[in-house]
């Protein structure tokens, strides 16, 4: 089960995001489901389209059942299996 204190330890895919601070102005607001990770970008279904983020670029608030969840995309660089080391 995906909670608040290991979301950063799981895959993000299928997850519902929110971009609400990035790099690029344009970014913020992107809102979608993940539908592929890589270890640098984050690939969103919009109502528009498909959006790649960077990770490294963006801050997100990640929807789990009854709470939003902010985080730093710079701790999400790096793949799921990767992260798990990472951050114990």
């Amino acid at each position: 089960m995906i909670t608040p204190k290991n979301l950063i330890r799981h895959e993000l895919i299928g997850l519902a995001i929110e971009v609400v601070g990035a790099n690029n102005p344009c970014q913020v607001g992107i809102k979608g489901k993940v539908v592929d990770e890589t270890r640098h970008t984050l690939l969103v279904t919009t109502s528009k389209g498909e959006k790649r983020l960077m990770k490294r670029c963006v801050v997100i608030r990640v929807k789990l059942k009854n709470q939003r969840v902010e985080m730093d995309g710079e701790r999400l660089v790096g793949k799921p299996e990767e992260r798990i080391k990472k951050w114990k």
